[in-house]
């Protein structure tokens, strides 16, 4: 059927998209069973542990109906469940239970009701948990928030939890303003664990520590630095080999996120791609790498879109691995997936397990066996939904030239197998900016993408300069210059697809949530180049973000723009409510009301600028939404509100568009 791009009728409904699907995360191995993390839009986001039933091959609830696992250290949590008791018949899941922020004791055979193994208030908050068989206890990341403490003033520590319901704690490590990733030894004797400073973030400058776990200081620089003493090094993800007792890391001293081993300077497998999974730093748990049964080495990278397994055997002692395999098990489509975990049941077991997808599947819990190399089987999808392949678009990565040379983005071209149009040239473009911004995009299967294509819009993903995956060098291209380059990449991108014949100038739009939408509202006010757009949860404000925001990232922007209040003129140079002389587009604003990270009033300051200016312009505040919208409903208006306002801005007609109601119109 002929239909002007931007209006056909799709299947990828809003609600279709929040009903059948849910967020996978948190995958793990416990005492012969496969269990990861399930957020679901239609309980309120709630968030559920689930174990693989191997005999009806699917997931089962493990945490109660009520019970929501999900930590709130460092805002952005993960790692918020732990599993202990290996050598005991019945095991024991540790979780952290949202409401509250108390650690959770659970029995792994749902033989008896969670019970709190940690004091009761508004304190404490718990994440990244390593459980100690030898002791019973937990060491774990704590936040503590005493006395409604001020974001400067939380103190976050590595501390030990007991798990005989004493609500007995130890501090083992305290003197820094952020922790991470503690990990024990396989005698238990030494722990290992990551540690920095403000105005650092993750993937600035951090230090690996080891500490005797019978020592009587917890004081930091008592504990012996094994990497990132030069403080201009990320080092992330240690680990201890199971068998050797040699300590593993990760390392971007090369220029490269690469794999380290203790006391070797050059890394053990040196490539020009970065190990370690998406987006490190943000969340807690990731581990893109994990040792065999046998010993051997298997980590995963990310090349031209697509994730790379390698399996490596580890030689004691040569400093560098010679003897790999290269694995993409995906058949040639551009697959991505995280963190690896595997089947310690049987030393004869080489099964792996991880979350990843495709563009044309949903984020999924895989299943591959390093002996028969086969296809990956899917253990469970995030999505019960199906749709015609006929409206599925697959990107193609591009690379287009920028201001400091190359930028690189995902292209999604509009496709619908109902649908063609034979009466305009090119489609109206979607600009997509991610958040972070230190962060990246990926290709697995999004149905917001394919929302969006499937109606003939052209998508573009861009992973502007500061994204991560493509090196050191290209991840600080944004120090002292957010604001900048981010938003010369995203317009770059666009005046590509447009002199390529792939995009329609004068339908040019843009969105982005939390420091996308800071980048999407740059580019409308600091640029002539995209005529709407859509912020979701993002920065209008760079001087009230640097004074309202919480500890991980009251210093985040330092790096980014520069110290504040040193810096005050360049913050305001840069934030685009201090622009709005120069905003003649419409915009949309969605926000929720409880965000901690990018609070409302900045949303609203925005909105009130553009109405007193005579833009057209529409404000959304969702009740009881933080910072990333997890209720189905909201996310489902999110979408047809976005969908209708382009509607109206470019003249489309949108079948079966919600009302919207947008002032100056």
């Amino acid at each position: 059927m002929d239909a002007p791009f931007g209006a056909w009728k799709s299947p990828i409904t809003s609600k279709s998209i929040t009903a059948g699907s849910v967020k996978i995360g948190g995958i793990s191995f416990y005492k012969n069973n496969l269990y990861w993390l399930e957020g679901r839009p239609q309980e309120g986001g709630r968030i559920s542990l689930c174990r693989y039933d191997k005999e009806n091959k699917s997931g089962v609830d493990v945490t109660p109906k009520e019970s929501n696992a999900r930590t709130r250290v460092h805002e952005y949590g993960g790692a918020a469940v732990t599993f202990g008791g290996g050598k005991e018949e019945v095991g024991n899941i540790f979780y952290s239970d949202f409401a509250s922020q108390r650690m959770c004791k659970l029995t792994d055979d749902g033989s008896s009701e969670p019970t709190f193994i940690t004091p009761g208030g508004d304190r404490f908050r718990f994440a990244d948990g390593e459980y100690d068989d030898e002791n019973k206890q937990i060491f774990c990341v704590r936040e503590d928030h005493f006395d409604n403490a001020e974001p400067k003033d939380v103190v976050n520590e590595i501390v030990t939890v007991q798990t005989d319901e004493s609500m007995s704690m130890k501090v083992i490590a305290t003197g820094r303003d952020f922790y991470s990733a503690p990990r024990l030894s396989p005698d238990g004797k030494k722990l290992a664990y990551i540690t920095w400073n403000h105005p650092n973030m993750p993937w600035d400058a951090t230090e690996l520590r080891i500490v005797n776990t019978d020592s009587s200081s917890s004081a930091t620089e008592d504990h012996e630095l094994i990497a990132g003493s030069d403080g201009d090094t990320s080092i992330m993800q240690p680990m201890w080999h199971p068998q050797t007792g040699e300590l593993f890391y990760i390392s971007d001293k090369s220029g490269f996120y690469n794999i380290y081993k203790a006391g070797i300077e050059k890394s053990i497998l040196t490539m020009d791609f970065d190990f370690g999974g998406a987006a490190p730093g943000w969340i807690l748990g990731q581990q893109g790498f994990t040792f065999l049964n046998d010993g051997r080495l298997v980590a995963q990278y990310t090349r031209d879109g697509m994730s790379k397994i390698i399996v490596a055997k580890i030689d004691g002692s040569a400093e560098s691995v010679t003897d790999f395999e290269e694995f993409d098990m995906t058949d040639g489509l551009p697959m991505q997936f995280g963190s690896i975990t595997i089947d310690d049941s049987s030393s004869n077991n080489n099964d792996l397990y991880f979350i990843g997808g495709s563009p044309s599947t949903p984020a999924s819990v895989y299943k591959w066996n390093l002996d028969t190399k086969g296809r990956a089987e899917i253990l469970k999808c995030s999505s019960d939904l199906s749709f015609p392949e006929n409206v599925i678009s697959v990107p193609k990565q591009v690379e287009f030239p920028t201001t400091l040379g190359t930028a690189y983005g995902y292209y999604y071209p509009p496709n619908n197998g109902d649908f063609q149009c034979n009466s305009e040239k090119a489609p109206p473009l979607l600009v997509k900016a991610h958040g972070g911004p230190t962060a990246c995009t990926g290709t697995s299967f999004n149905p917001g993408t394919q929302f969006w294509t499937s109606r003939g819009f052209a998508v573009l993903d861009v992973d502007y300069g500061g994204s991560t995956g493509y090196g050191r060098d290209y991840r600080r291209r944004l120090r002292k210059s957010w604001g900048i380059v981010d938003i010369d990449d995203v317009c770059a991108g666009a005046a590509f697809l447009v002199k390529e014949g792939l995009a329609d100038v004068d339908r040019l739009c843009i969105d982005g949530g939390s420091a996308g939408g800071y980048t999407t509202l740059g580019a409308l006010a600091f640029r002539d180049v995209f005529k709407a757009g859509c912020s979701l949860y993002g920065v209008g404000d760079l001087t009230a973000l640097a004074g309202d925001t919480h500890k991980f990232e009251s210093r985040y922007l330092d790096g980014l723009v520069g110290p504040y209040p040193q810096e005050e003129a360049t913050y305001k140079k840069r934030s685009p409510i201090e622009s709005t002389d120069t905003l003649s587009c419409p915009i949309l604003l969605l926000q929720g009301s409880e965000d901690k990270i990018v609070p409302p009033n900045q949303a609203e300051m925005m909105h009130k600028a553009l109405v007193n200016k005579g833009i057209p312009s529409c404000i959304k505040i969702y009740e009881g939404e933080q910072h990333g919208f997890r209720k189905a409903e909201n996310i489902e208006d999110a979408l047809d509100s976005e969908l209708a306002f382009y509607g109206k801005v470019f003249g489309i007609d949108i079948p079966d568009a919600v009302d919207l109601e947008i002032d100056n119109m």
